[in-house]
């Protein structure tokens, strides 16, 4: 309706404007199809990442029913510009709500999973690459493969909850495979992009080189968490000493803008660096800069994240094009990605071997695709091989419908799953807590609990984390009493201090 009452207007969109303001009005526009999309996703019981991602679709291709103006969204340099600090800002999030430490304790069954859940859907992807586009470089298959690593949890996480499940130990494991295969899979992109770049110059790869640029990538990980924890505490205290508003948000953007400068600046992405960045960033280390603004690095950052990262999905939905559905091979392609993306997961039940855990539930559990596969290919766009893009439209498409499926399936195969283990085909809280000895996740499932901000059925690891008896050993449960006026905040959702 709104791109209609656009088009009908006198307003000469394509013609002699302030480009600036053609800007305004396309940030406007995307931002209420990204709401409007999120909202209906969200009644139908799916994430609203994927309303987001197919109403760009429906957005992009509004040219084919005679609004043309549309085309220069994304062919946008500054729209393009918005969707990727979008993309740095998510990854920042979600390395905030992590700590180095949660990584290292999720222990060794999830670390098996997420091992497997890598390797078979890339070594799958890479198969299905080679079968289907014969004429491809190996780059781009390895590439495509990529870009079936990720397992997108919030998805996973609602369906855990609304089951009473939540208190599994197969949710544990998935929780924290989930994120260590995050972590696996931006390695891997880190290998791949560094790789082409080098391929792109016309130099030669050799084994030797491919296990150098693996080094730089882990070292420039490592690195960074290790001198990000020990420099972090000292930029704060510097920062501290600012009167001005803003302080702790301002500090945090920079530490994360810089770190995703120097991955760029070293041959990784971008998105590698904000990652790491959130990681290091511990509440212990700037607990007077909340205390002075009474709200945390991650409250601060959610409202500018709420206003990018829905831009960046949705611009990745305007540049797939319906007209390439009808050539057989993209939705061969498509399909081919899905059953891939399906049984490569399906590797992850083979770390629950020699346990009492359901095998089927951690396969299903981490089936869905989303955020950083889209990453993915949207980073495929942008890479050329000898002048040729190493992921054109056709094969984009197919990676956005293999998202789009997986997400979809997950919810109706997990529930038949849990359902099916209880006899009385319901499983309750209690049930799940006499089945375990020992606390495991606590997973969001309301637009309420994160304060309407758009962004719901995420799974929190600090809430994950409080739940461990590692975590009650060291301090006990956090407090959830009201606080007078001026006094110190409690941890907010996120890091806890230390």
């Amino acid at each position: 309706m709104l791109p209609a009452l656009i088009a009908s207007t006198s307003l000469p969109i394509g013609g002699a404007v302030d480009p600036v303001a053609q800007v305004i009005l396309s940030l406007a526009v995307v931002l209420v199809a990204a709401k409007l999309g999120g909202e209906v996703a969200e009644r139908l019981g799916q994430p609203a990442v994927l309303g987001e991602l197919l109403v760009g679709v429906l957005l992009g291709n509004l040219d084919l029913v005679g609004v043309s103006w549309v085309d220069t969204i994304p062919g946008n340099a500054t729209i393009d510009v918005f969707a990727k600090i979008g993309a740095v800002l998510l990854l920042f999030e979600v390395g905030l709500e992590s700590t180095v430490g949660d990584i290292m304790k999720v222990g060794g069954r999830a670390f098996v999973v997420a091992v497997l859940g890598v390797i078979a859907p890339w070594v799958l992807g890479w198969g299905v690459g080679a079968l289907m586009l014969p004429g491809g470089s190996p780059y781009m298959h390895a590439f495509l493969g990529a870009a079936l690593t990720a397992t997108s949890v919030g998805i996973t996480a609602r369906v855990l909850m609304d089951l009473g499940q939540s208190q599994s130990p197969e949710a544990r494991v998935i929780l924290g495979a989930a994120v260590i295969d995050d972590v696996l899979g931006l390695v891997i992109l880190a290998v791949i992009t560094s790789v082409i770049g080098t391929a792109e110059r016309g130099e030669g790869i050799s084994y030797g080189q491919i296990t150098l640029v693996f080094v730089k990538a882990v070292a420039f990980l490592v690195g960074a968490l290790v001198v990000g924890v020990r420099l972090s505490p000292r930029v704060f205290a510097a920062a501290g000493r600012l009167r001005g508003q803003g302080v702790l948000l301002v500090t945090g953007l920079v530490l994360c803008f810089l770190l995703a400068y120097v991955a760029s600046a070293v041959g990784l992405a971008p998105i590698v660096g904000a990652y790491a960045a959130g990681l290091v960033l511990e509440e212990a280390h700037y607990e007077d800069l909340v205390a002075r603004s009474g709200r945390s690095l991650e409250e601060l950052v959610r409202p500018i994240a709420t206003f990018l990262v829905p831009v960046f999905f949705v611009v990745m939905g305007t540049r797939v094009r319906l007209e390439t559905f009808a050539h057989p091979d993209v939705l061969g392609l498509a399909a081919l990605l899905t059953v891939a993306a399906i049984i490569g997961k399906q590797a992850c039940a083979l770390g629950g071997l020699g346990t009492r855990l359901n095998k089927l539930v951690i396969g299903i559990g981490m089936i869905p695709r989303g955020e950083v596969g889209l990453i993915f290919a949207n980073l495929g766009l942008g890479l050329t091989l000898h002048g040729v893009p190493v992921m054109d439209q056709g094969i984009y498409s197919a990676v956005v419908i293999m998202v789009v499926l997986t997400a979809v399936i997950t919810p109706p195969a997990l529930t038949w799953c849990l359902k099916r283990t209880t006899p009385s085909g319901v499983v309750t809280p209690e049930i799940a807590s006499v089945t375990i000895g020992s606390p495991v996740p606590v997973l969001t499932g309301s637009v309420s609990e994160h304060g309407g901000d758009g962004a719901p059925h995420r799974f929190l690891w600090s809430a994950y984390r409080q739940a461990q008896p590692w975590h009650l050993s060291r301090g006990g449960p956090r407090r959830t009493e009201p606080r007078a006026k001026g006094t110190t905040p409690p941890a907010p959702p996120g890091k806890e201090r230390r």
